[in-house]
């Protein structure tokens, strides 16, 4: 239910190629209390801010041990009145078993946000410090036995990295789910291209939380609550993040000190993550912050899917395993999992919202014993005539296409996973490239990249580029989507790989295109996981960013005629990581089955280039 306000609200405000949205609403469930006490009150920051928090408590004799859920969303009214009707951010579920399975569950509002005293800054340095004086605050209080954990996804997944930055003593471990670990390549300008129209719903999205803490506090006659819920709305605005991103477009310092992932590397605790390959929200790049933790104590699971993946409970037994071994200190054997769970061709036959992602199950499962699993490189050349080749050196004159005239969108709407309506001109505002027939399955995992040596008659364009499979049926299945802005090429070197690209993104490292001199525009696709099986074949499609989930980006307007070299001196090619000796089910998943990879006509099929 999170989700659905948000990418309603998101897709009202995006560009014109988002197709228009119906609205979803959810089936209204009143729950009925599950905990044996429920304590408001607001703890003390060390500069003296006061934030709002309400606790549950389980049934018997404490002390007990406690998990945070801890954003600027409705946290610290969980247990009111909204939250029992089912309004709130994150799973009433979700908290019903934690408190069930012995935990206090503790929600606190960030500062400036609902109830809570302070100025609003959107994961700014106080956000992890206040969490860290969270932390030592409830290890002090009567009901706690001093073992204090985090969960929840999302804004409540980023608190978690932030806090544990600062090793509050008595954290004992995070489950953090879906984040933004470096919030501009992540969400506000993947590649560098700007977008926009996520934040502006999500805006929207966050006073319609506030809304329910309200409506909460009214229930209670809580006129504190009230009146600060207020004052929040009015002076938030002078740093909400749609202006955020109006006053910094580029990477500053402003920026940067919004970049959670360069901070990770100080997290000293347990870490279960997930992380969803078709996340609408905050993608599966993650600003890659897994990297910089310590593998033997780094739990991942991965799946094809959105935001809310979170609330399975397939996934919540993991996270009830992992809180009771580092939280609780129950000697379950939790530390001899495989660390790297991948689920592929993950589907649900569930109902309602809610109960869709909870009964998401995988079709098969991919295991690692420390992330990352290491997969092989394998190029695929671009060629004349649109081929797609991992045996033929690129050859041929330069394809041109019109820009920018947006790709199809994808995965706009929030009930249904679909592709858009072919735009009636995209022979030409776009370029596609097809594998013949594979002759062997290929399990595919992993961030990829698209080397593309192009050229522009403009100073500056943005590169879209959709991975898809083309099937033996005739069916095209969206598999991943990648962006870039040319003149944000510049690769950082230490970190970029042969299957990853990581652009510098700073500007002074930005360069204008010289018009009709090709440069290479290194485009990378986010984390995946996709068998191409054999028969099928592999396409990119290569064009300008259009909507995709709750994205509607704003790329570079100056029209151009864009070419994509793939001869000897300007060797373009798809590289993508491939596991190799690993067993995937023979036959092909039902296209709409899959979570987030929606199936339609090969439009080649039909049509003349």
């Amino acid at each position: 239910m999170a989700l659905a306000a948000m990418l309603i609200a998101g897709a009202n405000v995006a560009t014109a190629q988002v197709p228009p949205v119906a609205s979803y609403q959810p089936k209204t469930v009143q729950h009925r209390p599950f905990w044996s006490q429920r304590l408001t009150g607001y703890l003390i920051t060390r500069d003296g801010t006061r934030l709002r928090y309400s606790v549950l408590l389980p049934k018997g004799k404490g002390p007990f041990p406690t998990i945070v859920n801890y954003s600027g969303y409705d946290p610290g009214a969980i247990g009111g009145a909204a939250y029992l009707a089912d309004n709130t951010a994150m799973s009433v579920n979700l908290d019903r078993t934690l408190v069930e399975h012995g935990y206090a569950l503790f929600g606190v509002n960030a500062r400036g946000t609902a109830c809570s005293e302070g100025v609003f800054d959107f994961l700014g340095r106080d956000y992890g410090r206040d969490g860290r004086d969270a932390i030592e605050f409830i290890a002090a209080q009567p009901w706690s036995d001093g073992a204090v954990g985090m969960a929840n996804w999302s804004w409540a997944g980023m608190s978690q990295i932030a806090t544990a930055a600062e090793r509050p003593p008595h954290l004992k471990a995070i489950a953090p789910g879906m984040v933004l670990g470096d919030a501009r390549l992540d969400s506000w300008a993947p590649g560098g291209v700007p977008a926009p129209a996520f934040v502006s719903g999500w805006w929207e999205f966050l006073h319609d939380r506030w809304a329910s803490v309200r409506t909460s506090a009214e229930a209670e006659g809580d006129q504190r609550c009230l009146t600060q819920v207020a004052t929040n709305l009015r002076t938030a605005e002078a740093n909400s993040v749609p202006g955020i991103l109006i006053r910094h477009p580029l990477r500053d310092e402003y920026i940067e000190e919004r970049h959670l992932a360069a901070r990770t590397a100080n997290i000293d605790v347990p870490v279960l993550s997930m992380e969803a390959f078709q996340d609408e929200a905050v993608t599966s790049r993650q600003g890659h912050y897994h990297e910089t933790l310590d593998p033997a104590r780094l739990w991942l699971v991965q799946t094809n899917g959105g935001h809310d993946l979170y609330e399975s409970t397939r996934f919540r037994a993991t996270l009830l395993a992992f809180l009771d071994r580092f939280v609780k200190g129950t000697a379950n054997g939790f530390e001899k999992r495989p660390h790297v769970e991948a689920w592929l061709e993950s589907h649900s036959a569930g109902g309602d919202w809610h109960a869709y992602q909870e009964a998401v199950q995988p079709g098969f499962t991919v295991e690692g014993a420390r992330y990352p699993i290491a997969a092989r490189a394998v190029r695929f050349a671009l060629g004349a005539d649109g081929l797609l080749s991992d045996t033929a050196a690129g050859a041929g004159t330069p394809d041109a296409y019109d820009y920018p005239r947006p790709g199809v969108a994808v995965d706009v709407d929030f009930d249904a996973d679909r592709w858009g309506a072919l735009p009636a001109d995209w022979r030409r505002g776009s370029l596609a490239y097809t594998s013949p027939p594979l002759d062997r399955t290929l399990l595919t995992y992993g961030p990829a990249s698209a080397d593309l040596w192009v050229s522009a008659t403009a100073s500056d364009a943005d590169l879209q580029v959709t991975l898809t499979e083309v099937r033996p049926d005739g069916q095209e299945m969206f598999v991943q989507r990648g962006w870039l802005r040319l003149s944000d090429r510049m690769q950082d070197d230490g970190k970029a790989t042969a299957l990853r690209p990581f652009p510098l993104d700073r500007p002074e490292t930005m360069v204008p295109l010289t018009p009709g001199e090709p440069v290479l525009g290194r485009v990378e696709l986010n984390k995946f996981g996709h068998v191409f099986r054999a028969g099928s074949r592999i396409r990119i499609w290569i064009d300008t960013p259009s909507a995709w989930g709750g994205y509607g980006f704003a790329p570079v307007s100056l029209p151009s005629t864009n070419k994509v070299w793939h001869d000897a001196a300007h060797p373009s090619a798809l590289v993508l990581g491939v596991l190799d000796g690993r067993k995937v089910p023979p036959s092909r998943p039902r296209c709409g089955s899959v979570l987030k990879q929606p199936c339609r006509p090969d439009p080649l099929a039909t049509a003349a280039r």
